[in-house]
C-alpha cells in the first residue's frame, strides 16, 4: 500500500447507527482493527480514524461507532448532525432491529432537513443462517422503500462484505451533488509570520 499523499485528503465522517447487540461494534473493529470480537460490550460511543483508499482515491474515514441502546438516544441527535454518511445495521437474526431501521432512517433525514441523505443498510450477521429471521428479500425490498443500497455482512472470520459496507459508504457520499464534497482540507506545511 503506497503512502496517502500530502495535498488533498476528504474526511469522510461515517456514523454506525442500529438496535444493541447487532454488531455495530463488531463490523467497526473487524474494519479498522482486521480481528472479530466475541463478547457483547454495550458501546457508548466509539470513534476512529484511519487513511484508506477507495477506487484509486485516498481519504480518511472517521467512523462513530454509536450506542444502540435506548437510554442513549438522547445523543443520537448530536452525531446524526455531525455525520456525512450512515451505515444503518440490523441483524439478520433480530427481527425487531430490522423493524427499527425505519426510525433511525427518519430521524436522520429529520436532523439533516433533507429528502435524502448517504446511507447504507447493513444486514449483518449472515453467517447465523440457522438462527436467521429476516431474508434477505425483505432487506432488499426495505432498502428499496427507503431509497438505499443494501449489503450482507459478517463480521466473523472470515468478514464478509466488512471492507466494501464501509467504502460503499463512501461511493455513495462521492456520488452526491456538489454541496456534500466541500469537506477537503488542505494538508500543507504552515508558515509562520511574525508581524
Amino acid at each position: 500500500m503506497s503512502k496517502p499523499p500530502n495535498e488533498i485528503v476528504t474526511t469522510y465522517k461515517l456514523v454506525v447507527v442500529g438496535d444493541g447487540g447487532v454488531g455495530k461494534s463488531a463490523l467497526t473493529i473487524q474494519f479498522f482493527q482486521k480481528m472479530f470480537v466475541q463478547d457483547y460490550d454495550p458501546t457508548i460511543e466509539d470513534s476512529y480514524i484511519q487513511h484508506t483508499e477507495i477506487d484509486g482515491e485516498w481519504c480518511i474515514l472517521d467512523v462513530l461507532d454509536t450506542a444502540g441502546q435506548e437510554e442513549f438516544s438522547a445523543m443520537r441527535e448530536q452525531y446524526m448532525r455531525k455525520g456525512d454518511g450512515f451505515l444503518l445495521v440490523y441483524s439478520v437474526t433480530d427481527r425487531q432491529s430490522y423493524e427499527n431501521i425505519r426510525n433511525f432512517h427518519t430521524q436522520i433525514l429529520r436532523v439533516k432537513d433533507r429528502d435524502s441523505y448517504p446511507m447504507l443498510l447493513v444486514a449483518n450477521k449472515v453467517d447465523l443462517v440457522h438462527l436467521r429471521k429476516v431474508p434477505e428479500e425483505q432487506g432488499r425490498d426495505l432498502a428499496i422503500q427507503l431509497g438505499v443500497q443494501y449489503i450482507e455482512t459478517s463480521a466473523k472470520d472470515p468478514p464478509l462484505n466488512v471492507d466494501a459496507a464501509f467504502h460503499e459508504v463512501v461511493r455513495v457520499i462521492r456520488n452526491q451533488p456538489v454541496d456534500y464534497n466541500k469537506r477537503k482540507t488542505r494538508r500543507k506545511k504552515s508558515k509562520c509570520s511574525i508581524l
